[in-house]
């Protein structure tokens, strides 16, 4: 038997279809169709058969029929003057008894998609409005909106779209539907198909007569109609209110979106039409389609940025199960911290120190980082399971418990006694760049307080000359730097070693550019120093989670019911890549004075341009701009 793809069954199925013996058999004659069917569907090239398959289409097989249209609609383009050809076959199944015929007919001669057919295209597609088929009346009208792409819509006919818009009315809601989105194709460009106030009410009352994509399209496109009062405005509300409730989700949330739409400015209503979305929201969020389920909790996460209390009494529902995907266990954790108030913070740390433990390293540390954000409230009991997990001495456990204590600390500084006593022994578990990087940092803002800080510094010292990450040599530069100005005697000679390997062996630019910065500084005096590292310790101003003010409804209305929503829900999170929570980029001053020398001893200019900085880029105070890596020069000129 010839290869399946090659030139000889190629010519073998030409001399199949053209054999009179097997078109007088039906049945051989549609398998070697089929045949032809299968082979294309495998990859190869079939095109040369195109003549032959023209003739079979002449068949009162709807098998073979439907056969045959699916290899012209795949050819059609390739052979567009032999496609001339089956123009009269199908024109003449449009006017077959049978509606399926005549729909199949009608869904080939527009699939075709070649813009020398479409005169021989528009007269069958004006007469399939008008069937009595509605399976026909559906296929005529998305057949219109193909058509609108091979020609430009000023050549559309008025009476088509008067048409289009008559079959609004039509009693078959798929048609209905159909109707809006072919409107909306061709009338792209003068913005979609007209909703007014008879168009509005009449698509209300047929809303419960489609399917749940059908109920959909008429709710978005509903979103266009602004009420002209206030009773009108209520009774489409009214017409509403089941599909608010609806058991399914998309519905639910359309609907949702176009109360919020409606209600911009009656907030009451808002907040109603949120309290009555919550059971349905809440059966989304434990449907067994895990997509469904990811896009239930993001949009959970949007409903609590305006009413966190809406699902307080229901957080055992956001617990994680064991078999579901990691993805959504973080999703569930991110609302959980969202859910968290005085009568049930307990048995929510209890949960999430459960899951610290996962078998996967991202569920854990997202576990970690929850309670962190549980501690900016309930500081306490969250600094005593943090505490805890350094015990199990896992490194991602570790790395991720020392960057949550490092957060945690910045927005409540009460807490740096309580960390810096859990500190101690914890760096020989790390080994992770963003675990080193937080600890380098509390050893360098709060080593005054930790025995062993100067040991530990001397440490990382030692093994500088192997260390391959860059944000770890420039915190252990930050952090030597810091503590020598705290604990000199200790730190001297290990800070003297520091500078000299990255000024004079150092092959990275920005470690060099650093350490040369934090040699002429300590040149321009102690005090100086002290001013431009020994700044801020924290930021009480993040606030905490318990009392925060609610979002308006408004701010993120437009992003429900959109794939927006599956970003814009996310928790706010500092990158663990960062270094230092200090680090957030401010803006200079367009009309900012740098010295265009370097200077090793203090004067003036130093002082006054100092107070003229922030404190996330002192290196501008001291050193050159020409010495600066290009893009640090870049931020300096261009703010």
């Amino acid at each position: 038997m010839p290869y399946l793809g090659g030139k000889e069954a190629v010519k073998e199925l030409r001399r199949a279809l053209s054999n009179p013996n097997i078109q007088a058999d039906p049945l051989r004659y549609r398998n070697t169709v089929l045949r032809v069917i299968r082979m294309m569907s495998q990859g190869a090239d079939v095109s040369s058969l195109f003549s032959e398959m023209v003739k079979a289409c002449a068949t009162v097989d709807v098998v073979q029929k439907k056969l045959v249209y699916i290899f012209l609609c795949s050819y059609a383009t390739l052979n567009p003057e032999l496609s001339l050809l089956v123009v009269n076959t199908l024109r003449k199944d449009c006017q077959d008894p049978n509606p399926m015929v005549r729909s199949l007919a009608l869904r080939s001669m527009t699939n075709l998609r070649l813009p020398s057919l479409v005169e021989y295209v528009e007269q069958p597609l004006t007469a399939g409005l008008r069937d009595r088929a509605a399976c026909v009346r559906r296929v005529a009208v998305l057949g219109w909106a193909k058509l609108s792409n091979l020609q430009p819509a000023a050549d559309l006919d008025a009476a088509v779209v008067n048409e289009l818009y008559s079959l609004l009315r039509d009693p078959d809601p798929v048609v209905v539907v159909n109707c809006l989105r072919a409107l909306e194709e061709i009338l792209k460009e003068e913005g979609g198909v007209v909703i007014n106030k008879p168009i509005t009410h009449h698509l209300l009352k047929r809303l419960k007569d489609c399917d749940v994509w059908g109920q959909c399209e008429v709710l978005r496109v509903l979103q266009r109609y602004r009420p002209q009062s206030d009773d009108e405005l209520f009774d489409i509300l009214s017409l509403l209110d089941p599909s608010l409730v609806s058991p399914h989700p998309p519905v639910m949330a359309a609907t949702l979106s176009l109360f919020l739409s409606l209600c911009s400015d009656l907030p009451a209503v808002s907040l109603a039409a949120l309290e009555r979305v919550r059971g349905p929201l809440l059966s989304a969020c434990g449907s067994s389609s895990r997509e469904m389920r990811f896009a239930a909790l993001c949009h959970v996460q949007l409903l609590l940025r305006s009413v966190p209390g809406l699902l307080g009494e229901h957080y055992k529902r956001f617990f994680c199960g064991y078999a579901e995907p990691a993805f959504i266990k973080q999703r569930k954790m991110q609302v959980l911290v969202e859910l968290v108030n005085d009568d049930n913070v307990g048995m929510l740390l209890d949960e999430l120190k459960g899951y610290c433990t996962d078998v996967s390293m991202d569920t854990a540390q997202t576990a970690i980082a929850a309670i962190g954000h549980i501690g900016r409230s309930y500081s306490d009991r969250s600094l005593e399971i943090l505490t805890g997990l350094l015990t199990l001495k896992q490194e991602h456990i570790t790395s991720a418990v020392v960057q949550t204590m490092r957060d945690l600390v910045w927005v409540c500084p009460q807490c740096s006694d309580t960390v810096c006593s859990a500190l101690e022994g914890c760096e020989e578990t790390l080994q992770d760049d963003q675990g080193r990087q937080a600890l380098l940092w509390l050893l360098g803002v709060y080593g005054e307080r930790l025995t062993s800080a100067p040991y530990t510094l001397e440490v990382f010292i030692d093994g500088v000359r192997s260390e391959a990450s860059l944000g770890v040599k420039m915190e252990l530069l930050t952090a030597a730097v810091r503590l020598f100005l705290t604990r000199p005697a200790e730190m001297q000679d290990m800070l003297g070693r520091l500078l000299h390997f990255c000024i004079e062996e150092e092959r990275d630019m920005c470690v060099r550019d650093q350490a040369l910065l934090y040699y002429r500084l300590l040149h321009c005096g102690i005090e100086e120093t002290r001013k431009v590292l020994q700044g801020r310790r924290s930021d009480p101003s993040l606030g905490v989670l318990i009392g925060r003010q609610a979002e308006p409804i408004s701010q993120w209305a437009s992003s429900f019911n959109t794939m927006d929503a599956l970003k814009k829900a996310a928790v706010e999170t500092e990158t663990a890549s960062r270094g230092s929570p200090e680090h957030v980029a401010t803006k200079l001053k367009a009309d900012l004075d740098l010295p265009k020398t370097l200077d090793c001893c203090p004067d003036d200019a130093l002082h006054s341009v100092h107070h003229r900085l922030v404190v996330s880029k002192p290196w501008l105070c001291v050193t050159s701009l020409s010495r600066l890596p290009y893009w640090f020069q870049r931020e300096a000129v261009h703010p």
